[in-house]
């Protein structure tokens, strides 16, 4: 893990700060008073000077910064900047390159795993909802650790197999729900994950969650289990409220389900359930305001 002020120390400064030193030396400075005007030793510029400290060609080569430093160096020689002004100049500048701009790519090269996300500059924005999202991803995590090293869970995982999700605080579409791409499957008695969760690979078990949500429940996560009437009756046992729907339904059956009970005094977390139909598989969704409660839900039924 690099940060991008990691990159300005050390990619940007060092060249920045050599070609400062180099034109302040050329307007007449001794290197003594090269030090004093950028704050460093008097060895430093030593070594700016006789090309002992690495410079980057990215940074050499950007107009802006040359326009800089020549403004820069030309105030601090004539005493028409001070040194607040100067570093409030560069500042400026340092904040320009970093939002998508010449920092933004030194960084992405530096972590190149920063280029899959849209916009490298909205992990520096947080007002993109990147902070968010990467929050979800790693509720999942824990979450699925919890659920995959429950002794019994993979005897209630159905035939098509169960996913576990959890949605962005405004999401309206599957793209906004994380889920494991693929299912979560029962590979010789034991719960196999296939892969780390993402956006936009469930399409079942976030449609349900997303059926709730517009039914009115607050809830955010979402498991589906198999079916057994013994299952439902425990989880209503341990004061969750459970709500069978019709899968052979017209409309939307989980969110006119929902939305005939009155969501101000659903349980937090809540079971819906259909017990089958012509060539569907009975299910059982456990829903919640988080992963995390979702699989504690679940947790209760293999301690009963």
């Amino acid at each position: 893990m690099k940060f991008i002020e990691e990159v300005v120390v050390e990619e940007f400064l060092p060249t920045f700060r050599s070609m400062l030193a180099e034109a302040l030396r050329e307007r007449g400075l001794t290197q003594h008073e090269v030090a004093e005007a950028l704050g460093i030793s008097q060895s430093a510029v030593s070594k700016y000077a006789h090309g002992e400290v690495a410079r980057r060609e990215e940074v050499l080569g950007d107009e802006r910064v040359v326009d800089l430093v020549e403004r820069v160096a030309d105030g601090l020689a004539t005493g028409d900047m001070t040194r607040v002004q100067a570093l409030v100049e560069a500042e400026v500048l340092v904040r320009r390159l970093e939002s998508g701009d010449l920092l933004a790519r030194l960084h992405e090269e530096a972590m190149p795993e920063l280029a899959e996300y849209d916009g490298y500059a909205r992990i520096h924005d947080p007002e993109s909802g990147l902070r968010t999202s990467e929050q979800v991803r790693s509720s999942l995590r824990q979450a699925l650790r919890r659920l995959t090293n429950a002794s019994g869970f993979a005897g209630l995982i159905p035939n098509v197999g169960s996913n576990l999700v959890e949605c962005l605080p405004e999401a309206g579409t599957v793209d906004d729900v994380a889920g494991v791409p693929g299912r979560i499957v029962d590979v010789k008695g034991r719960a196999t994950v296939p892969g780390d969760p993402e956006f936009g690979v469930s399409e079942h078990v976030a449609n349900v969650l997303l059926s709730a949500r517009k039914g009115g429940a607050d809830v955010r996560a979402a498991l589906n289990v198999r079916y057994d009437k013994q299952l439902v009756a425990d989880l209503e046992a341990a004061g969750y409220d459970a709500i069978e729907f019709d899968p052979d339904a017209p409309t939307d059956p989980i969110r006119e389900a929902v939305a005939s009970r009155d969501a101000d005094n659903l349980s937090p977390t809540f079971v819906c359930y259909q017990t089958g139909g012509f060539g569907i598989e009975p299910i059982t969704y456990v829903l919640g305001p988080d992963a995390d409660s979702v699989v504690t839900a679940v947790k209760t039924l293999l301690g009963r």
